[in-house]
């Protein structure tokens, strides 16, 4: 072999060693790295941020379900920093998607013991975020799903209540068809048609009433309120109804008192009180109207001297077409919903709904608002009035003084 072969031969030789041991470093920094991350516990470069932003509940676990971070939402699970990921089905869910290498959703309850008194139906998801750690985000959807069984629900009874004014017009008109000979019968079933329109007509109204306080934009006409004014009607609107049942209507309480809302609607609730109080109340008893009012609360309080509400009956009495006396209430055309609709007015003021009763003894319904100030108008005017009267009386001792009549 000449000198040059052999140069060339050696020049190959240490390029292959060379190329060889380079890959031989890579390849060691490469599992160097791979090892580092399989056994390390850092949160990757942003998830911090996400998690602080985030509304929902979510947390970073590792793989032995040691809580690395988590969102300000979070604590409503008990999952804390340090802690461990004890609920079972949680746990479980994180070992699914460390199994499958990616995210894996489910839905369930959490009921474990400390996570929560009140079981909440969660969605769950989890995503592989590194060798070790797992991103675990939980979707609290209990109110979702009570709403959802709340619409289910009014679709139901909607279509059943309705279902009977509707046959009954149906059924009469036929009978009206059948004794068309007959003007006393065709009198009667007219009656009856007219019963069945006015409680249809009832029902549909007070649906609506129901919607609107339901929507986004339910109080459309908001300003200063006179419950004096709130009261007044109220009670107007039912004196035919009270003397029909033999019922006294009686007024107390503050006067003077203002609050802000929309007056159409709070007439509407307070006279729902006073009808319903009216029906289960004896022939010769008292419904009394009183209010009381302190520098921040004004409370409107209905009182019977009824028939009472059963305990068990109390937690379900503003439900929406749930009647504690279903019979009473068939027979006086109730439609089940004036109780909601009370719930809501008094919501959507910012206030709540008290209830006192026991049966055989009576009951109170008590609408709790926020009190404004009076008006300043309104106390313009009345600053007027007394300037105005106390001229008028110095004029008349004047008059008297110059021996004038007064």
């Amino acid at each position: 072999m000449t000198l040059p072969q052999l140069a060339l031969s050696s020049l190959a030789i240490g390029l292959v060693i060379g190329i060889g041991l380079s890959l031989l470093v890579v390849w060691a920094y490469r599992a160097r790295a791979r090892a580092e991350e399989e056994t390390s516990l850092a949160i990757p470069a942003g998830i911090t941020d996400v998690l602080g932003s985030m509304d929902d509940a979510a947390c970073v676990v590792d793989s032995s379900g040691l809580v690395l971070a988590v969102s300000q939402a979070a604590t409503r699970f008990g999952i804390e920093v340090g802690s461990t990921l004890d609920n079972p089905e949680l746990r479980q869910l994180v070992r699914a998607a460390k199994a499958t290498g990616g995210s894996t959703t489910e839905s369930f309850r959490i009921t474990r013991g400390g996570l929560s008194l009140d079981p909440r139906l969660v969605s769950a998801r989890a995503s592989v975020i590194g060798a070790r750690l797992v991103l675990l985000i939980i979707r609290d959807v209990t109110e979702q799903e009570r709403l959802d069984q709340m619409r289910r629900d009014f679709v139901a009874n909607t279509s059943h209540e309705l279902k009977t004014p509707v046959g009954a017009v149906s059924l009469l008109a036929e009978a009206i068809e059948s004794a068309a000979d007959d003007p006393a019968q065709v009198r009667i079933f007219a009656a009856r048609i007219s019963a069945e329109a006015g409680r249809l007509g009832q029902l549909t109204g007070r649906i609506m009433s129901l919607s609107r306080l339901q929507a986004e934009g339910g109080l459309t006409e908001v300003a200063s309120v006179s419950i004096d004014e709130v009261i007044a009607s109220s009670i107007e609107a039912h004196v035919v109804q009270a003397d029909s049942a033999g019922v006294e209507l009686a007024r107390g309480g503050d006067r003077g008192v203002w609050v802000r809302g929309d007056a159409q609607i709070l007439v509407e609730a307070v006279g729902n009180l006073i009808a319903n109080a009216i029906v289960y109340s004896p022939r010769g008893s008292r419904v009394g109207v009183g209010v009381k009012a302190d520098a921040e609360v004004v409370e409107i309080a209905v009182s019977d001297q009824g028939i009472g509400i059963a305990e068990a009956d109390r937690e379900r009495i503003f439900e929406r077409f749930y009647r504690a006396d279903e019979a009473r209430s068939r027979r006086t055309g109730g439609t089940g919903l004036g109780l909601s609709i009370v719930k809501h007015a008094t919501q959507r003021h910012g206030g709540e709904v008290r209830l006192w009763s026991r049966p055989g003894r009576g009951s109170t319904f008590t609408i709790r608002l926020p009190r404004i100030d009076t008006p300043g108008h309104i106390d313009s005017d009345k600053k007027s009035k007394k300037k105005r009267a106390r001229k008028a009386a110095k004029a008349a001792s004047a008059r008297v003084r110059n021996g004038e009549r007064a």
